[in-house]
């Protein structure tokens, strides 16, 4: 048998099996063993002391490119020879050689070492994961750091154990990464050391496979200081294509909406408030000024069928997907809507672990989707995954939390989060710590109003319980400041009926019981739900690459967001024209007359306005 040993730069060396290969074929074969030792990483070479035998073989499975034996051995598919294909033949042997490297056993045919110190090319030293003199490195598909970046996280309450089914599905290089560990390393490794954007697509990884083979990196493209994400909460008049930039992020707050009685909602939701800087300012505590500029990362069940069920929710039916929305918008869903107060409680990072929290969270708007669990894998579990995987801090390596209020708590035990700053609650309100629930508005409002004008309700939600005609007959004893506060409870009351009217329209929907003319708007409804996926699945509006979108992809992405959102406006305009024929007779008389009190009492105010001003 012929063997081609190429010249040795490192201690590793291929040795081809020429047997049978014209010459051609056999150039082909030197150039791809070659390019692959020029590629290889010094540490790896250096690791991999002794020939690495190579051959050509046509009983590989079929889709099999190539394989690593027990022996030490790497076997190619020799389609890839006929067929010519360098590239292919060359990322299928880096490849290979990867998971021999990585394999926790030493092949017979290969002398594996793992000194203290060893140094390869000026490259001093070895991967941490490298223990002394004689020991064998552990494998780096088994490092904990690596199966969090890589998407097998730590299962919440099993202390130690991993998820068996990775989430991050979405923009993968390769799909095969998913089928294990082990895999992941080895494709990972492919694009680490032949794709220059890799450092920009997966910036977290490309930095844990450079601290691994001590430092060392082959050249990579100048990235973007910013990057993409989807404004999910954005209206007709912005754009839904947003940026990042973890230069303007001055801190990181854990954000807890306080519980209320609805089931899903009685433990807290968890969620992280991103303080950044508005544009030119200097990144200080004068940005949490900055409230227009803010963002919310917030982990949600997206529900398509609008309704939640407590099962589905037990059991995972429900995709989990990382939302990214300005603060301005959380504070009215859950304090005007919900009737919930939030608290932002600082979180002690440094720069390096801020930027690290701001990273994960943009690689996980792209690549995340998972389901979500009302136990076991809730919005508190994903936000303490974000916060371990993001920050690397190690007072999170072995914290486990089941509930918001629990990873608060928590929190604040491991010294991150710093809850001084809801001391004094009414300092907290003007400095941005807590938002109040309008709910305690609304009571303070009510309270005076019920005493001066005798209203027949013990509370708020007494009150709005009240028909809009039973409200009015109230109106005309209020001076200017009861009117006004009386407007405050109107608009709320007509928010609540609208929203209560929206969904129940959905739902009859979806068990098709509603009216016919909601049978007829069918087509539409469907429409709009299925349109509204795409604001939690932004990688469906990206055709090209992988991970991170880059800069050659920004525009067809912004022209297919823009896009979208004018179709999901047009059909969200046209069901709110059909709206008042799905509303049987009296309830749609309940709405016009809850619209005819919010101007009569406009109407009052500016009278009692004009009579206060002697105009």
């Amino acid at each position: 048998m012929l063997l081609a040993a190429l010249p040795a730069t490192a201690a590793l060396r291929f040795e081809a099996h020429l047997s049978g290969l014209d010459a051609q074929q056999q150039a082909f074969t030197q150039t791809v063993l070659t390019t692959a030792e020029q590629r290889l990483p010094p540490l790896v070479r250096a690791q991999l002391d002794g020939p690495v035998p190579v051959r050509w073989v046509d009983d590989l499975p079929a889709g099999v490119a190539g394989r690593a034996t027990g022996d030490g051995r790497v076997l190619l598919a020799r389609r890839l020879l006929q067929q010519s294909d360098q590239a292919l033949a060359l990322r299928t042997l880096l490849h290979e050689v990867i998971h021999l490297y990585d394999r926790l056993g030493p092949p017979p045919a290969l002398r594996w070492r793992c000194a203290s110190r060893v140094q390869v090319q000026g490259l001093v030293g070895l991967p941490a994961v490298c223990r002394g003199q004689g020991e064998r490195q552990r494998r780096l598909s088994d490092d904990p750091r690596l199966l969090d970046l890589a998407g097998w996280p730590e299962r919440v309450g099993t202390r130690g154990q991993r998820e068996q089914h990775n989430a991050q599905t979405l923009r993968a290089p390769d799909s095969y990464e998913l089928d294990s560990p082990a895999e992941f390393v080895a494709v990972n490794a492919e694009y680490f050391l032949l794709d220059a954007e890799y450092a920009c697509r997966r910036p977290a990884l490309h930095a844990y496979f450079t601290a691994q083979f001590a430092g060392w990196a082959p050249p990579t493209a100048s990235c973007a200081q910013r990057y993409p994400y989807l404004n999910a909460g954005a209206n007709a008049e912005q754009s839904l294509l947003g940026w990042l930039d973890p230069e303007r992020v001055y801190a990181v707050h854990y954000l807890l909406a306080e519980p209320n009685d609805d089931w899903a909602s009685r433990w807290g939701h968890s969620m992280l408030r991103l303080v950044v800087c508005a544009p030119g300012r200097k990144r200080g505590p004068d940005c949490l000024l900055d409230v227009e500029q803010h963002l919310v990362l917030s982990f949600r069940a997206f529900v398509d069928d609008v309704q939640l069920s407590h099962w589905d929710g037990l059991v995972g039916s429900y995709p989990s997907r990382l939302f990214l929305l300005p603060l301005s918008q959380v504070v009215d869903e859950y304090t005007k809507l919900e009737l919930r107060a939030l608290r932002s409680v600082p979180l002690r990072f440094d720069r390096a672990q801020i930027a690290g929290v701001v990273r994960q969270a943009a690689q996980l708007h792209w690549s995340y989707d998972g389901r979500y669990y009302f136990i076991g894998n809730n919005c508190a579990v994903e936000t303490l995954k974000l916060l371990r995987t993001g920050s690397n801090s190690a007072a999170l390596r072995d914290l486990d939390s089941q509930t918001p209020i629990g990873l608060l708590q928590v929190l604040e035990a491991r010294g991150l989060a710093d809850t001084s700053v809801l001391s004094d609650p009414s300092l907290a309100l003007r400095q941005g710590y807590r938002f109040d629930s309008y709910a305690e508005r609304y009571q303070q409002l009510f309270a005076p109003l019920r005493e001066q004008l005798g209203l027949p309700a013990a509370d708020v939600a007494g009150w709005l319980d009240l028909s809009a005609s039973r409200r009015r007959d109230w109106f005309a004893g209020a001076d200017l400041r009861a009117s006004a506060a009386l407007l405050l409870l109107e608009q709320a009351a007509l928010r609540r009926q609208l929203l209560q009217v929206q969904e129940r329209i959905k739902l009859q929907y979806l068990q098709g019981d509603g009216p016919a003319a909601m049978q007829q708007a069918g087509d539409l409804v469907a429409s709009l739900l299925q349109e509204r996926g795409f604001l939690s699945r932004p990688a469906d509006l990206v055709s090209a690459g992988y991970g991170l979108p880059q800069p050659a992809e920004w525009q067809d992405l912004a022209a297919r967001s823009e896009a979208q959102q004018q179709r999901l406006i047009g059909l969200s305009g046209s069901l709110d024209a059909l709206l008042p024929s799905l509303l049987p007779a009296a309830e749609r008389a309940e709405l016009d007359a809850a619209q005819a009190n919010l101007q009569q009492l406009l109407a009052r105010i500016r009278q009692q306005r004009q009579h206060s001003s002697g105009d």
